[in-house]
């Protein structure tokens, strides 16, 4: 039986959904981000506050969230060459893939987070990634989370369990999925104090919370909260005719 668990936590909606249901499901819970010199490192500042704010308004989680760590990685800025590590323009690749395609960062995310699980005893590793509202990325799909489950267990000799939440479900439903383990409450933290807009964005409050409204993360976002607040709007009951 897994109890303990690490969370890959950028501080964006995604990784604060995933830390919310590890926190309702496991006695021990850490989290990891990395430093990678992000165009959108501030994220890095939110993340902070959206674990203050989850120890303050959710004490029953507080008693169960441990130590967060946070790890340098600039050498994946200085090899990658994308609109994520440099001040460049959102397009599509000859390859298919968009320019936000930061080549082997889950990989070594996962690898660096197996690491720290390792010697902190954790069985659980969590993030994010999903196949149904993303953007083609290869180290995002369900076979590269397998794949990596079994080289980090083999290689490290430790039985290790990539546990990815949101696989399969869209924006909509992770919103939804955080309205169910935290109410009203975790919805409203995440769109105050999450960040995932790629440029950074903190100056434009949007419905769904703060960033440019038209980078593709903020669009993805802007998207998945309008289904989310339309499957909540109550169906009018049809007037009935009086019975003869």
């Amino acid at each position: 039986m897994h109890t303990t668990a690490l969370v890959l936590f950028s501080g964006g909606q995604d990784s604060t959904t995933c830390l919310a249901l590890a926190l309702s499901k496991y006695e021990r819970v850490e989290t990891i981000a990395f430093d990678y010199r992000q165009r959108h490192r501030v994220e890095l500042e939110c993340r902070l506050n959206v674990l203050r704010e989850i120890r303050a308004q959710f004490p029953q989680w507080a008693l169960k969230l441990g130590q967060d760590h946070l790890l340098d990685l600039a050498v994946l800025g200085e090899v990658s060459d994308t609109s994520l590590t440099r001040d460049t323009a959102f397009k599509m690749e000859q390859s298919g893939l968009p320019n936000t395609f930061v080549p082997g960062r889950n990989l070594l995310f996962l690898t660096l987070a197996a690491a720290v699980a390792y010697r902190r005893d954790l069985q659980v590793i969590v993030t994010g990634v999903c196949e149904t509202d993303f953007s083609g990325y290869p180290d995002c799909r369900d076979d590269t989370m397998k794949a990596m489950q079994l080289a980090l267990s083999l290689g490290m000799d430790k039985r290790f369990l990539i546990e990815t939440p949101l696989m399969w479900i869209d924006k909509a439903a992770t919103w939804d999925m955080a309205e169910r383990l935290g109410g009203p409450p975790l919805v409203n933290l995440i769109i105050e104090h999450t960040h995932t807009c790629y440029l950074g964005d903190r100056t434009h409050r949007q419905a769904w919370g703060y960033g440019c409204g038209a980078c593709p993360a903020c669009e993805l976002r802007e998207r998945g909260y309008a289904r989310f607040r339309a499957l909540q709007v109550p169906t009018p009951v049809q007037a009935r005719s009086p019975m003869p």
